[in-house]
């Protein structure tokens, strides 16, 4: 990986509405929950202005297949929780970035781009931060075959 691959930003704090799910492949079922919570509210016709990420919540265990999935989608003051959808406030902070195209295979192509992003900040001395991981979504969530993402792995100041 290059230097150039990587972007440091500090991500802004930002209000968001919150979905989950939990299982197998969780990803598909959240980002289902989210379009069906947000399409209707027109907050999908603008990736830009409500941005979506996503981090898995909990993580993976080896010795179980199933694990969670949240999505975020930034939101306006007036957005409130709805059913399953929590409205959360995020403080936002330092990030290195990179982009990961899954293509046809997010479960080889995601976890091999963490794994880069993680070992450039290792080798180029970033500590590791507190805050939240996240993958923001370039292209839609529903079609592994086009999926896009952002990683921004948290550093500390």
């Amino acid at each position: 990986m290059n230097s150039h691959d990587v972007q440091i930003v500090k991500l802004e704090p930002m209000r968001a509405a919150s979905v989950y799910a939990f299982g197998i492949s969780p990803e598909g079922d959240a980002w289902q929950k989210l379009v069906a919570w947000a399409k209707p509210k027109g907050l999908l016709k603008s990736i830009n202005e409500h941005t979506i990420f996503g981090f898995n919540n909990p993580n993976p265990l080896s010795d179980s297949s199933k694990y969670g999935y949240e999505l975020w989608i930034k939101v306006s003051s007036e957005i409130e929780p709805d059913g399953e959808v929590r409205i959360i406030e995020f403080h936002g902070g330092p990030y290195a970035v990179i982009r990961c195209e899954a293509l046809g295979q997010p479960y080889k192509n995601i976890p091999a781009a963490w794994q880069r992003l993680v070992g450039w900040c290792e080798i180029n001395n970033y500590k590791p931060g507190y805050h939240q991981f996240l993958e923001k979504f370039i292209t839609a969530g529903d079609d592994p075959d086009n999926l896009i993402l952002d990683l921004y792995y948290p550093i500390r100041d």
